[in-house]
């Protein structure tokens, strides 16, 4: 893998030491990739992480070699997510882009020795800065992006949920009289 820096959150390090040992059980040349990258890479707290750092479930924008750009979110277990949408790291492709940055370049060797170059074109989505971004409208009483409030507008004739139903009375009669039969 020709990339030398490359930032992990401590999350990410922690999920590629237990890949790392399980590649390890068995002898899997991916094995080697992983400790590359761990070796090469400066970890960051999850809060700290800048926005344009590809972590573990960021939806990134990437070219291979001089092909057309694609769109996947980087993921644990490619099982997760809907077919052609998703990446898994444990594959090449996605062990190389954990820890890149926006506009970054590298390369990696392929199984049969090939190599490809891999450029991240955009981070559109990231964990960790969209709950910064959530934190940060908290904290100012911003509303939440979604837009909605709940509101109770209802008629007088309508109870608010959980609120007992009482009996309806006449004046002066308590007899509801032959409509109730």
């Amino acid at each position: 893998m020709g990339n030398t820096s490359c930032r992990l959150t401590m999350k990410d390090f922690a999920v590629l030491e237990v890949m790392l040992g399980r590649r390890r059980a068995f002898a899997d040349p991916m094995a080697r990739m992983i400790e590359e990258k761990l070796s090469n890479a400066i970890v960051v707290p999850n809060e700290s992480v800048g926005p344009d750092i590809v972590t573990l479930n960021s939806r990134v924008v990437f070219c291979i070699d001089t092909g057309a750009a694609e769109t996947r979110t980087l993921v644990q277990n490619e099982v997760r997510g809907p077919v052609g949408s998703s990446l898994s790291m444990a594959t090449r492709r996605g062990l190389c882009m954990l820890g890149m940055a926006q506009g970054q370049t590298a390369s990696i060797e392929l199984a049969d020795g090939r190599c490809e170059s891999i450029r991240i074109e955009a981070v559109l989505y990231q964990p960790e800065a969209a709950r910064r971004a959530a934190r940060e409208r908290a904290s100012a009483g911003r509303p939440r992006p979604h837009g909605l409030t709940l509101v109770y507008s209802a008629g007088a004739s309508i109870r608010p949920l959980g609120e007992t139903a009482r009996m309806r009375q006449t004046e002066g009669d308590d007899d509801p009289g032959p409509s109730a039969a």
